[in-house]
C-alpha cells in the first residue's frame, strides 16, 4: 500500500502517543520476532517497532525487511524506533483520502 504525504502525517500524528509494542533482541530478526509484529500489525494496525542497533546500515536492512515480510508500509523512523502501517479488514484507522 502507499501511502501519500498527508495520510503518512496523518499517522504519524496517531503514533505519537503509542508505546513500542515489539523489541527486537540480542538476535535480532528472527522468524519469531516477524510473527510477532505480523500479528500486532492485525491488532492494532499502526506500531511501532524497536531496533536495538547503532549501525545506520544495518538498521536500514532490518527495516526493509521488516516492511517485506509483513507486507506493512514504513510511516517512520526515529532513532532507534520503526514505525509502520498495514490495513486491516476492519479498518480501525480511518486515514484521509488525500
Amino acid at each position: 500500500m502507499s501511502l501519500n504525504k498527508k495520510q503518512i502525517q496523518h499517522l504519524r500524528g496517531v503514533a505519537h502517543s503509542l508505546k513500542p509494542v515489539v523489541l527486537l533482541g540480542n538476535n535480532g530478526l528472527t522468524e519469531a520476532v516477524v510473527a510477532e509484529i505480523d500479528y500486532a500489525l492485525n491488532h492494532h494496525e499502526l506500531i511501532k517497532v524497536k531496533i536495538p542497533t547503532e549501525d545506520k546500515e544495518n538498521k536500514a536492512l532490518i527495516v526493509d525487511a521488516i516492511c517485506r515480510e509483513t507486507n506493512s508500509t514504513q510511516v517512520q523512523v526515529i532513532g532507534k524506533t520503526l514505525v509502520i502501517y498495514r490495513q486491516s479488514d476492519e479498518q480501525k484507522i480511518r486515514i484521509p483520502k488525500i
